[in-house]
């Protein structure tokens, strides 16, 4: 075999994504608050960028697929940018970033409701309320052990033969602390297992019914089936007393600590769009509010102009205003391409702003790009982590983006829509008489959604509701 060199001249195309396309990019899919904290860190690391500290009135605006960088997107953020032509533009010898001319209605800002409440942790609590018991150091120290081997849902965590040891107490003594926590609120904290969480509540009543209690000790897997008769038959009772005391035990609260939700910090979302209704049309706003207005220092602009630097000096400042140029375009991009998505699905969406979830149109990533004139993957970069505040509610930007069904005369049902349908079906069944799923196809035909059965029973599970056997109170 002969080894051989030659030259080869061949053409192909490439994409190279430049540092300036990968920001743009990276800003894209950034939400308001990860945006911040980008621009506060460039502040920190570029001497050249600065915030404009003139007041002004209001700041405003106006399954998925791979993500690529595409050609449009390299169009879009091309690396051929006019910096001079840019600050001519902007009217000052400075770059400035002022996004958008629609100015927001002080009046008009985000409701109070769409900031979640601080809380406390659970041991936080419970600790607290130990501390209102006369206890001893002992008690007190094995019960707030005891507290902190809660699992989120409030149950203990481990058996008390297993927890003795640590503590060097005898089992008797954890069963005394078990006790005191049990006596914590909310009713049901600290129990082993259902069993006894559910008893717990049951005994907090003044007088709890002595059916519910015989339920809870012996046949609680039968009332979980809705096993009505057979629990009757069993115990003796009418059938429709059992049924009222299993309608009573489904009134407990099977997971007591859930109300202290992850113990979490509390979080907060800052809508990256909202919507107003303005006579019969939907308009989106950019939320700007919060954004600090970037500009370029004009010191340092005055100092490369006049060419008292050196070399060195020269070249880092002209770097850092590049750098500085292009994150303030980028980010005025990412407005640009945020608004054209989001208008885009309002306008789509409109049925669902004026009626409701039913009016839910199934929506593709796909068909807002081509409508947009961009890549389905900067749809996507746009909608992931951007929250919009609408008439309806707040809501993700990829809520809008769901699978559906044909249905008649040509109308398409998106997948919230027909969970919808199929709720309000359920809640208006005869309970002695339930819908089957082949029913509820039937049901839902009727309404013009043409869906299979197998697909009504995967909704229906994935709404958490029960077979029909299961939902029988009879």
């Amino acid at each position: 075999m002969k080894l051989d060199y030659n030259l080869k001249l061949e053409q192909t195309q490439k994409l190279i994504i430049t540092p300036e396309l990968k920001l743009a990019i990276t800003l894209l899919q950034y939400s308001a608050l990860e945006l911040q904290d980008h621009i506060q860190e460039e502040l920190i690391n570029n001497p050249v960028l600065e915030v404009n500290e003139i007041k002004e009135e209001e700041k405003s605006e106006d399954t998925e697929p791979d993500q690529e960088i595409t050609e449009s997107e390299e169009q879009i953020y091309g690396n051929d940018f006019p910096w001079e032509e840019y600050f001519r533009d902007m009217g000052l010898d400075s770059a400035s970033y002022q996004p958008g001319s629609v100015k927001a209605d002080p009046d008009n800002q985000p409701s109070i409701e769409n900031c979640a409440g601080v809380t406390g942790t659970m041991l936080d609590d419970l600790l607290s309320q130990l501390r209102m018991f006369s206890l001893t150091d002992r008690q007190y120290s094995i019960a707030a052990y005891l507290a902190g081997n809660l699992d989120r849902n409030g149950y203990l965590q481990g058996e008390l033969e297993e927890l003795a040891p640590t503590l060097g107490a005898s089992v008797n003594e954890l069963e005394v602390a078990l006790r005191i926590v049990q006596k914590l609120e909310p009713t049901g904290i600290g129990c082993r297992n259902l069993q006894e969480c559910l008893l717990l509540q049951l005994q907090k009543m003044q007088s709890p019914p002595e059916l519910a209690v015989k339920i809870v000790n012996n046949y609680l897997p039968a009332a979980a089936d809705g096993r009505f008769r057979y629990i009757a038959s069993c115990l003796g009772y009418d059938q429709q007393a059992v049924q009222e005391a299993i309608e009573l035990i489904r009134t407990l609260n099977p997971k007591p600590g859930s109300i202290y939700g992850e113990g979490e910090e509390a979080r907060y979302i800052i809508p990256d769009v909202t919507v107003e209704k303005v006579e019969d049309k939907y308009v989106v706003i950019g939320n700007e509010a919060s954004m600090p207005q970037l500009t370029i220092s004009p010191f340092y602009q005055r100092m490369l102009k006049s060419g008292a630097v050196d070399e060195q000096l020269f070249t880092f400042i002209k770097n850092k205003i590049e750098k500085a140029c292009w994150l303030i375009r980028s980010i005025e991009q990412r407005r640009l391409t945020l608004y054209k998505v989001s208008q885009q699905i309002v306008d789509i969406q409109k049925p669902f702003l004026d009626y409701g979830i039913k009016k839910l149109k199934p929506l593709t990533l796909k068909e807002v790009a081509v409508n947009i004139g961009v890549h389905e993957s900067t749809v996507s970069r746009a909608a992931a982590n951007k929250y919009i505040q609408t008439p309806r509610g707040l809501f993700p930007l990829k809520f809008f983006f769901t699978s559906g069904l044909s249905g008649v005369g040509g109308a398409d049902h998106s997948s919230p829509s027909i969970k919808t349908h199929i709720s309000e079906i359920v809640e208006a069944e005869d309970q002695n008489k339930p819908f089957s799923d082949h029913r509820l196809t039937e049901l839902l035909r009727e309404r013009g959604i043409n869906i299979s059965r197998r697909t009504v029973a995967k909704y229906r599970e994935d709404m958490s509701i029960p077979p029909s056997y299961k939902r029988r109170r009879s």
